[in-house]
């Protein structure tokens, strides 16, 4: 026998992608089917809530994205054979949020930043709200009309909404975002072994007793899965924690099952806090209008410039850069995270290429 050796390799491949919605009334409606390869092969197609995944057979270097893959590898080395178990992370995926457009939407921001997050393939996309400008029921359906042909554009990227005050401000309104969104208000989803919970505060301050409720059981459905994110609009945390109050219920349930992500919007301003382990960030502008704090001096310092975050999850870790557009309206600095605590950067300014470092 040649001495050389011989594999045989076995891989199976494990996707979810299911959506968990509030109550069953609000189950979002099966949407339009991602395309995917039609080659043959072993594989079964996964349903995802706004597409289909197709892993067809294989290798282990050209397996589709957000696939876990495990794989006994079994190798004959003159005549003995050696087992040796091969296990990928259980997360391995990238995903973009946005921040709000709305709020006096400038223009062609928004579309800049699809266009840019389109550059970098995440496996899914998420917002912070604020989707549509709202504020009159008479015209709300059709504002969300006057965004479907760009949501058409990039449909092939599975979308999750987080409800704005922009978005939610009535009965009616509501009615409307769940319609064109195909999400309830709020619901839970999981991405390989990560799980996502999107809470709704578009029409109070905090997060109600009701949100809080949800967001226990749901937690505790889910204590297994790493990591952890919370996802909601008004980001009333900023205050509690720059006085140093970690004493409110959001902060106790995130604690107690160990979330390590809560990121909202609204402000039209980056912001990060870390407390107890738990890294809070508001997403600031992804169009949104940040016209009066411009005039009153504030800048890239003070979290204003606008923006989108890119994600980036293997294993346990989690990493994220955050994304300023280039052109006349931005100078496409990238940084990590990890590099803004709550004093603002912790790099000099001036240098956009500091940290040029998009983490794909």
């Amino acid at each position: 026998m040649n001495r050389s050796s011989a594999a045989l390799t076995s891989i199976q491949a494990i996707s979810t992608g299911a959506v968990r919605p509030a109550t069953a009334s609000t189950a979002p409606a099966k949407s339009q089917k991602r395309s995917t390869d039609t080659n043959s092969g072993p594989w079964p197609h996964f349903s995802h809530p706004k597409s289909t995944f197709s892993c067809q057979n294989v290798g282990m270097q050209n397996r589709a994205p957000g696939w876990l893959v495990s794989a006994m590898v079994i190798s004959l080395f003159g005549g003995v054979i050696v087992t040796r178990a091969v296990t990928e992370p259980k997360n391995d995926f990238r995903f973009s949020i946005m921040g709000d457009r709305t709020g006096g939407a400038q223009p062609q921001i928004w579309g800049r930043v699809w266009r840019e997050i389109d550059l970098l393939h995440p496996d899914f996309v998420i917002n912070v709200g604020d989707t549509i400008q709202g504020g009159r029921d008479q015209f709300a359906e059709l504002e969300w009309a006057e965004l479907r042909p760009i949501f058409q554009r990039y449909s092939h990227y599975p979308l999750y909404f987080t409800p704005g005050n922009h978005d939610v401000f009535s009965d009616t309104s509501r009615a409307v975002y769940e319609k064109e969104t195909r999400r309830p208000t709020f619901y839970s989803f999981d991405y390989q072994d990560a799980h996502f919970t999107v809470l709704d505060n578009s029409r109070t301050t905090d997060l109600s007793a009701d949100q809080i409720a949800f967001l226990e059981r749901d937690l505790e459905a889910n204590k297994d899965r790493n990591p952890k994110f919370i996802f909601f609009h008004k980001p009333y945390w900023i205050g509690l924690l720059k006085v140093g109050s970690t004493d409110f219920p959001l902060h106790k349930v995130a604690k107690k099952y160990g979330v390590q992500h809560i990121i909202s919007g609204h402000g039209h301003q980056f912001v990060r806090i870390i407390r107890d382990g738990i890294a809070y960030m508001e997403v600031g502008s992804s169009g949104g209008t940040m016209v009066r704090a411009l005039e009153q001096g504030h800048g890239f310092k003070e979290g204003r410039f606008y923006h989108h975050v890119w994600g980036r999850v293997k294993g346990s870790k989690v990493e994220f850069t955050v994304k300023e557009i280039d052109g006349a309206k931005g100078a496409g600095r990238m940084f990590k995270a990890t590099d803004w605590d709550e004093n603002g950067p912790k790099f000099d300014v001036g240098d956009p290429a500091i940290n040029d470092d998009p983490q794909t």
